[in-house]
């Protein structure tokens, strides 16, 4: 009984040091970010999307996740249907830095995977929720790489960049290391309320900072930006969930206007942006890492291209994928029953590679690129896998 009692000990000692390192790492590791402060809160309670604590949706929301949903996720995941993720590294297409920007008179737009983009506007150059880390989580060992390893355009490749716009800050969307990265080479960082703080807890100057609410706009290099409502959530910890606020962009160049969705559930939000700012020249519509648990918060194939009708967009990119598996679907799911829908209602959708340029107005890639990376073929009696969500 002796040896058992101390071995219990050693047990209890060494679980205890390990709780005590986990909350020491939470507590002083950067990647969560900074905290409004209280001047910051009580100018957002002002607003009609937040109660004094937190933002909250226009449209009811659910974002509940029971003991009974939770597991029911586990069991999908332990389960994966075919094609969950790529059978080998995406390869992009590699981009010439120096030819960025060498056309100043076309818009042209480059996706990185998932939902990152460089724009070239107007003699601009523009980036997107510009994620590039290989996890999207506080720590390499709480997910799975991205799919492509390298990118069009490796950061110490970029040129300077005039603007970078975030949506949201999801890990998959708000990168620690980039921004750090990225920090010497940007001009002014365009965010959601809240966000700020965190660029700010990792030394960005505030002066180049401008944070705004739904419906507000800035001209930053002579390009116009409008932060619009999305239907979702934020956080980066177990105690901010809701702290900063989450949204789409509307761009407004000298000739041609882009939509980019941001993260969020399909609402009535995106018939009021194509009223008010539409038509656009292209919308970056989100498709992808969705379920029926977490509808309200991801959209369905079906709903992105509805959002694209509402918010007249003349052409449609499903973004959101191509990067992580963050559900229980397909990776080629999302695209595909895009496509599908698309061709229903008479919508034109491009679905260039990671590298491939759309130029507006001029070239729209649409090639079935993925299909190169199936683990396992599609049957050839079917032209979508389906999956359980």
């Amino acid at each position: 009984m002796k040896w058992i009692k101390q071995l219990l000990k050693w047990l209890g000692f060494m679980l205890l040091t390990l709780v005590i390192a986990i909350c020491f790492w939470f507590f002083t590791t950067p990647q969560f970010g900074g905290k409004p402060s209280a001047h910051e809160i009580a100018m957002y309670s002002k607003t009609d999307h937040h109660d004094g604590s937190s933002f909250f949706n226009f449209e009811r929301t659910d974002m509940q996740m029971d003991f009974a949903r939770i597991w029911e996720v586990i069991k999908e995941f332990s389960n994966p249907v075919d094609n969950i993720k790529p059978k080998s590294d995406i390869k992009p297409i590699r981009l010439d830095a120096k030819l960025v920007n060498s056309e100043p008179e076309k818009t042209k737009i480059t996706w990185f995977g998932h939902s990152a983009f460089m724009i070239e506007m107007d003699g601009k150059v523009i980036l997107l929720d510009p994620m590039f880390g290989q996890v999207p989580s506080p720590h390499p060992w709480m997910g799975a790489n991205r799919y492509n390893s390298t990118f069009p355009l490796e950061i110490d490749e970029l040129p300077n960049i005039d603007v970078v716009v975030f949506s949201h800050d999801h890990y998959d969307h708000l990168d620690y290391g980039s921004v750090l990265a990225l920090s010497e080479k940007v001009e002014h960082w365009l965010v959601p309320w809240g966000l700020d703080n965190h660029l700010i807890e990792w030394g960005i100057d505030s002066n180049k900072i401008t944070a705004l609410d739904w419906w507000q706009e800035s001209i930053q290099s002579d390009i116009e930006f409008i932060f619009a409502p999305s239907r979702h959530f934020s956080g980066r910890s177990i105690d901010d969930r809701m702290a900063t606020l989450w949204g789409s962009w509307v761009i407004n160049g000298a000739v041609d206007k882009i939509y980019f969705s941001g993260d969020g559930g399909y609402g009535s939000h995106f018939k009021e942006i194509g009223e008010k700012y539409g038509p656009f020249d292209i919308g970056l519509m989100e498709c992808g890492q969705y379920n029926y648990k977490w509808a309200d918060i991801h959209m369905m194939p079906e709903e992105s291209v509805q959002a694209a009708i509402d918010v007249q967009a003349k052409i449609m990119m499903p973004v959101h994928w191509g990067a992580f598996t963050l559900s229980v679907h397909s990776w080629i799911e999302p695209v595909q029953r895009a496509q599908i829908e698309a061709d229903r209602f008479s919508v034109k959708m491009t679905t260039p590679k990671i590298g491939e340029q759309i130029i507006l107005n001029e070239t729209y890639p649409n090639s079935q690129w993925w299909l190169d990376y199936l683990d396992k073929p599609l049957p050839e009696d079917e032209n979508i896998q389906t999956s359980r969500s």
